[in-house]
């Protein structure tokens, strides 16, 4: 073979391979910015994930404050476990977090608002049996507990100085000026709706407040699930399908606040919220 025939041989095959290689090297630019993307949004969620965390926590500090302003409860009675938050990218959709919210121990709730309304053991042990009939390894339990703390043939007797009585429960409490004012708080009628009431506003203040990195287009939604078994009395059966609340928001209802075409109030109503 000519040398001028091995030229235009090995000429060809470069014309051939560049072309190739640069479509290659295209490729993997491509491929890295779109991990480097990938990352960076998994990264927002993260972050977006301790947010909505913390808006659990703050709804909890609140309805948390606002109870031992009434009865002076011991906080750690009242809340048990610690927010989660799990956030995806659903592609075509938007952005999806799944959101556990903590129980609300309303039995115990229940328990110290009858002894401060001066109602006695009695009046709350029967609260309890309304609350446990039907189930009998539930009735049992309460009936070991009034055997302790109720022992028979032991008088209860009323103290006049506003101390406790033999079974316990505080006398004259209403009596004083703190706790007439506290017992103005609503909360008092109905703690375990303040208490999703709370929550479920901490968490649109975040979604509003700190989903601008999250780059939700127009179409897309923000959606969060905040699931959780508050509803279900410590010692009533078990709930097998707890109530889940759905909170979302359209992208174009989040760009149009970020961008101050709508107020925050208008924004928060635009917030749709559905219970299932």
């Amino acid at each position: 073979m000519s040398a001028k025939v091995f030229g235009a041989i090995v000429g060809g095959c470069l014309m051939t391979a560049a072309p190739l290689l640069a479509q290659s090297n295209a490729q993997a630019r491509a491929d890295a910015r779109a991990e480097a993307i990938a990352r960076q949004q998994r990264y927002e969620i993260s972050t977006l994930e301790r947010v909505f965390e913390g808006a659990v926590e703050h709804g909890i500090s609140v309805v948390r404050d606002r109870l031992q302003a009434v009865v002076q409860m011991p906080a750690e009675l009242l809340i048990s476990d610690n927010a989660h938050a799990r956030g995806f990218r659903l592609e075509g959709y938007g952005v999806f977090f799944d959101v556990t919210v903590p129980i609300f121990d309303a039995t115990l709730w229940t328990l110290r608002t009858l002894d401060q309304n001066d109602l006695g053991l009695d009046s709350a042990m029967k609260e309890l049996q309304q609350i446990v009939k039907g189930n009998i390894n539930a009735e049992q339990a309460l009936r070991r507990v009034e055997l302790q703390v109720t022992p028979i043939g032991l008088p209860r007797m009323a103290a006049a100085d506003g101390s406790r009585n033999t079974a316990g429960s505080t006398a004259s409490v209403a009596n004083d000026p703190q706790v007439r004012g506290a017992s103005q708080d609503p909360i008092l009628n109905e703690p375990s709706e303040a208490y999703r009431t709370e929550v479920i506003t901490a968490l649109k203040e975040a979604m509003l407040n700190h989903s601008s990195s999250l780059g939700i287009q127009a179409t897309e939604w923000l959606t969060i699930a905040a699931r959780g078994n508050d509803d279900r009395p410590r010692l009533a059966p078990a709930d097998s399908s707890p109530r889940t609340r759905i909170l979302r928001l359209k992208g174009s209802d989040l760009l149009a606040f970020l961008a101050q075409n709508i107020t925050k109030d208008e924004a928060l109503q635009r917030i749709e919220i559905r219970v299932y």
